[in-house]
């Protein structure tokens, strides 16, 4: 949890400081963002496949066949990563371009961009080691890596951009060099740490195709989930726009303080519930496994739930934390509450979705977005939105709806509890069951 606060602080720190150039500036890196979460999503997908196999081999005590699933992971991660790399170099101003942007705007986010895709692999390794070295039911050592370079991206991002000291100022490139430059040397730490010779994983040449099967079967859907939602985000954001700029605004505004306020804890209980489903499994305990998913779900469901509560009481005052614009405000404050309540449905999802993934099953969680975001975000959003003239009413009842649907998907194949059985046999598969070297 501190580790995703501090991520999340990053983030908004280079909005803050790209708003102190220009809207153009502001306009360029939120551009420039979409197009940076393909290879977050990516990263995340074989993130999920190595802290699946990584929980599940520790729990086994099958240490040779961890060690080949993290390094095949992190391979594959760098891999992965340099198709992004060769379209930053070579597509990034017309990407910008393409979304219709005026000239300043891409002049400066195709900079930006094309800086942050070169070192997308090593983010993928940040991503992927970090999950590695969680699957062993150690989260410090990510966090100390990980809080460490966030911290230095901070202070990076705002030495660079305003030039202060002996440093060259470089506006919103030094945004992007400060990114790119703490995320490079997160990437050679985490790749130390599971290098190192008493360390608890190790690093060997990849041989075993079935390992490589299963990270790409339990990776894929994860990968899906991320492209499905941000996908979705281009024709929300225009029938939000069909309200009116202000409503648009108010939306981000709302997604943020939900982010900033309940998500660290969300995204944190999910990583545990992971880590527990998939050691229980590893050690031949499914009942146990199955125990700490609804224990999971529930001390999220009163902690997050308590948050949003806060969050829903205290929407306007946080609201005035973002903007002053009256109609704003008001917009603001409303889809800060929708988030408010939505906040319990959002944790419960995270966590059932996390212990699932802890038992090898990736796709009902992608069952989950994909259905609740066509049918209850989009759906309700244009149905009564726009067609029957409901207004933003819709985008508000459809935000809470689309997380409540997901928990009944995910819910209820956690409730047959067949991703038990699965978790096990892709380990019998593997040979990680009484393996003992």
């Amino acid at each position: 949890m501190a580790e995703q606060v501090l991520r999340t602080l990053m983030r908004t720190t280079d909005v803050i400081v790209a708003g102190f150039f220009s809207p153009a500036a502001v306009a360029a890196v939120g551009l420039a963002d979409i197009y940076s979460r393909l290879p977050l999503w990516l990263g995340l997908g074989v993130g999920s496949g190595a802290i699946a196999l990584s929980s599940q081999d520790t729990g086994s005590g099958a240490e040779a066949n961890r060690d080949q699933a993290v390094s095949q992971a992190l391979a594959l991660g760098v891999l992965a990563g340099l198709p992004f790399a060769l379209f930053g170099l070579l597509f990034s101003y017309g990407a910008i371009a393409v979304l219709g942007a005026e000239r300043e705007v891409v002049r400066i986010g195709g900079l930006y961009l094309a800086v942050i895709m070169v070192t997308a692999p090593s983010y993928h390794v940040v991503l992927i080691a970090s999950r590695s070295i969680q699957g062993t039911g150690d989260t410090r050592t990510p966090m100390y890596v990980n809080g460490a370079a966030n911290l230095l991206n901070i202070s990076g991002t705002v030495a660079l951009a305003f030039g202060l000291g002996p440093l060259p100022e470089l506006s919103v490139l030094g945004i992007a060099v400060a990114t790119a430059a703490s995320d490079t040397l997160a990437a050679l730490a985490l790749v130390a740490v599971i290098a190192r010779p008493r360390g608890e994983l190790s690093l060997v040449r990849p041989t075993d195709l079935t390992i490589t099967k299963q990270l790409v079967t339990i990776s894929a859907p994860r990968v899906a989930e991320g492209v499905t939602e941000l996908i979705a985000q281009f024709p929300f954001n225009a029938i939000l726009l069909a309200f009116g700029t202000e409503v648009n605004a108010a939306y981000h505004i709302g997604r943020r303080m939900e982010q900033q306020f309940a998500g660290p804890l969300s995204r944190g209980y999910g990583t545990a519930a992971n880590i527990l489903a998939g050691q229980s499994l590893g050690r031949g305990e499914p009942e146990t496994a199955y125990f700490d998913g609804w224990a999971a779900a529930g001390l999220a469901a009163l902690t997050v739930g308590a948050l949003g509560l806060v969050l829903v009481a205290g929407a306007e005052w946080f609201v005035l934390a973002f903007t002053r614009d009256p109609t704003t405000v008001a917009y603001a404050t409303d889809f800060a509450r929708a988030y408010g309540i939505a906040a319990v449905f959002i944790a419960l999802y995270v966590v059932i979705a996390g212990s699932l993934r802890g038992g090898s099953e990736t796709v009902s969680p992608f069952v989950a977005k994909l259905s609740g975001t066509v049918v209850f975000l989009l759906g309700i959003s244009y149905v009564f939105g726009i067609r029957l003239e409901y207004g933003v009413v819709a985008a508000y009842v459809a935000i809470v709806a689309d997380f409540a649907w997901r928990n009944v998907v995910v819910g209820s194949v956690y409730y047959r509890r067949n991703w038990l059985d699965r978790g096990a046999e892709m380990m019998h598969e593997r040979g990680s069951v009484g393996d003992e070297d």
